[in-house]
């Protein structure tokens, strides 16, 4: 029993050591593109009300959530999504606000799924909420921030997709599908499923041009001038405003100069319902799923109490650290790669030299040595926790064994009646600068 209480539960991990080091890495490099772009950090709590998360409101279905009750009998969720606790702070704190609001956050999330083996059921998720900007410059800055925010990653190759739901509304509003139809169609192409999609259109009332658009549907993606074909099949009004939307979009983008990362994909019909306009998805190689999901939801704060619209997205970090481990992408991390050993009479010493470290942003470990054990020992503990070099102070500290793990090697230097101020003190410190 007492072994199995040491396994974790079915999809979450433990993440430690040089690998929990990188994954910071990359989050504070992400966070840090996002306050470069003016974001603010916002925090909600890790599990919110049940019906913060209803269908209307969330992206997961009430059997991918972790429910559970408390005293007053009230069910509450882990939170399975960012987007709708951020709608709820803002209606709550921000009623009254008519300018734009930006909000990046960090954080887990929780879907309780079981379909894919290997899936993680705990995921970190960051990214950024746009609050009152309904424009499509707001639309052009989610897409710079994604595609700059991966490229601080160290991510080279990758790509963001861009659809528009409103063009999809519009051809089934023109068709007169009811709702049943309108999402198994809308399941159907995004799944790229030609063969279901004429198989359903074929018991639906429609003109014959509005059956061949469904079916071309699923063809409709790649660069922007293969969009703008999609204007000679349709007279839908509100499908005609969500291409001019793109391109509005792919103009901002290239003023940018990242106009080269997007492509487009109109069969990219996204199952959260609270999306209202543009969506979009990046991809990279190495991962089988999607690094970042968003869109615009203009219509989810309003279920709030606070009528404005919103954009924003989410990037899965796991997803993000497993492309860059698969394409051999280094993080740099800042691991503790010192060790100050010391005897109980080198003390002083030994305070005053790791002092002096930290002070110049180096980590270092001060252990104090234990009898029966070796420097050996320690040396070899050294190694097998990623440790570059040891400093042994025997004696009252006048003497210092200076060892360089990696190699084996091993020099002597003394400290002097000046202490930190010694050449040789100081020589050590800027060894450590160098690393």
């Amino acid at each position: 029993m007492s072994r199995q209480l040491l396994h974790t539960p079915q999809g979450v991990r433990d993440i430690y050591s040089e690998e929990c080091a990188r994954k910071m890495a990359v989050q504070s490099e992400l966070l840090r593109v996002f306050h470069l772009y003016g974001y603010q950090n916002i925090e909600t709590p890790t599990f919110e009300f049940y019906d913060i998360f209803k269908k209307e409101r969330g992206s997961a279905g009430t059997r991918e959530m972790y429910k559970f009750f408390d005293r007053e009998n009230n069910t509450l969720v882990l939170r399975p999504d960012m987007t709708p606790p951020i709608a709820r702070c803002v209606a709550k704190y921000f009623m009254d606000e008519t300018g734009p609001l930006r909000f990046c956050y960090l954080g887990p999330t929780y879907l309780n799924g079981v379909s894919y083996q290997g899936r993680l059921n705990e995921t970190t998720q960051t990214g950024v909420e746009l609050i009152g900007d309904d424009s499509s410059d707001g639309d052009a800055e989610m897409i710079a921030l994604v595609i700059d925010g991966l490229k601080a990653t160290g991510l080279k190759e990758f790509q963001v997709e861009l659809g528009q739901v409103e063009f999809y509304r519009g051809l089934v509003e023109e068709a007169g599908l009811n709702e049943d139809t309108k999402e198994r169609l809308r399941e159907l192409i995004e799944n790229k499923n030609f063969f279901g999609v004429e198989e359903l259109l074929t018991e639906q009332t429609m003109t014959e041009e509005q059956r061949q658009l469904f079916l071309k549907l699923p063809e409709l993606f790649g660069d922007i001038d293969k969009i703008r074909l999609a204007r000679t099949m349709t007279e839908s009004p509100r499908a005609l405003r969500a291409i001019d939307r793109l391109e509005r979009v792919q103009e901002i983008l290239d003023k940018y100069g990242l106009g080269e990362y997007v492509s487009y994909d109109l069969g990219m019909l996204s199952k959260y319902s609270y999306y209202t306009g543009i969506i979009f998805k990046a991809y990279t190689y190495g991962t089988g799923e999607y690094l970042v999901t968003g869109g615009r939801y203009d219509k989810l704060l309003v279920q709030f109490g606070k009528d404005t619209p919103a954009v924003g997205f989410a990037i899965v970090v796991d997803r993000l650290m497993q492309a860059l481990s698969r394409q051999k992408i280094v993080t740099r991390a800042d691991m503790v790669k010192r060790i100050v050993l010391y005897e109980p009479g080198a003390r002083m010493t030994a305070i005053r030299l790791t002092k002096d470290l930290r002070a110049a942003g180096k980590a270092v470990q001060m252990i104090r040595r234990a009898d029966g054990r070796s420097v050996t020992d320690y040396v070899s503990y050294a190694g097998r926790q990623g440790m570059r070099i040891l400093w042994y102070l025997s004696g009252d500290g006048a003497q210092i064994a200076e060892y360089q793990v990696e190699s084996g090697q091993m020099r002597m230097w003394k400290t002097d009646e000046y202490g930190s101020d010694g050449p040789e003190w100081k020589a050590a410190v800027e060894r450590t600068e160098m690393e």
